[in-house]
């Protein structure tokens, strides 16, 4: 099996590769649009801010590439954002692949914006991506803005307000916390995402 792991120059892209390895599986770091387009299974990762984000994949010339692919994608943290039609941060346009606005996570008494630390995962509806993650699963956050709750929510999360932590929508996934910094709940996203392909 394939996988690669877009290269758009996230932080993180190491340690979700080494997670990958962890789990027997070696993943190719790329940019290339048909090293890309080639793979079973492809990642987009990352850290950072929407707007440089998606700026960095017009430069990279991979936004048509993505939005086309029909092979299994999974987004993680800004990656799983970037697969919305807009985000609030830096009022940017992103990939449309599942409908929705991100949007900045409000602060309140007792409510710390960026989200950082362990949170409850609670399932929305069954999931292939989701098996034998338990409900009230803890998983590893960091971030400012979240996507909302809609029908392609599979595990929303809570934080003042809820918001999606885990979306999919036919071929398309994302999980808002870092599957790679998340212990055993983030193991089996992983491999869930490998061995089903979203099926």
């Amino acid at each position: 099996m394939k996988v690669v792991l877009v290269d758009s120059g996230g932080a993180n892209i190491g340690s979700v590769r080494y997670a990958l390895e962890r789990l027997g599986v070696q993943a190719a770091m790329s940019a290339d649009a048909n090293v890309i387009r080639a793979a079973d299974r492809v990642i987009l990762p990352g850290v950072g801010a929407a707007g440089p984000a998606m700026a960095r994949l017009n430069e990279l010339s991979l936004v048509d590439t993505l939005r086309s692919l029909t092979q299994p994608l999974l987004g993680i943290c800004l990656g799983m954002q970037l697969l919305f039609d807009d985000s609030e941060e830096g009022g940017v346009a992103c990939l449309g692949l599942v409908p929705g606005r991100v949007r900045r996570m409000p602060e309140s008494a007792g409510v710390r914006v960026p989200h950082m630390g362990w949170n409850r995962l609670r399932p929305t509806r069954p999931s292939s991506l989701l098996e034998g993650i338990d409900d009230g699963a803890q998983a590893y956050f960091v971030h400012s803005f979240a996507a909302p709750v809609t029908d392609d929510c599979l595990a929303r999360c809570g934080h003042g307000e809820d918001f999606a932590a885990v979306v999919q929508r036919g071929n398309v996934a994302g999980a808002q916390f870092h599957p790679e910094r998340s212990a055993a709940t983030g193991a089996r996203l992983l491999e869930n995402f490998l061995r089903t392909g979203l099926a």
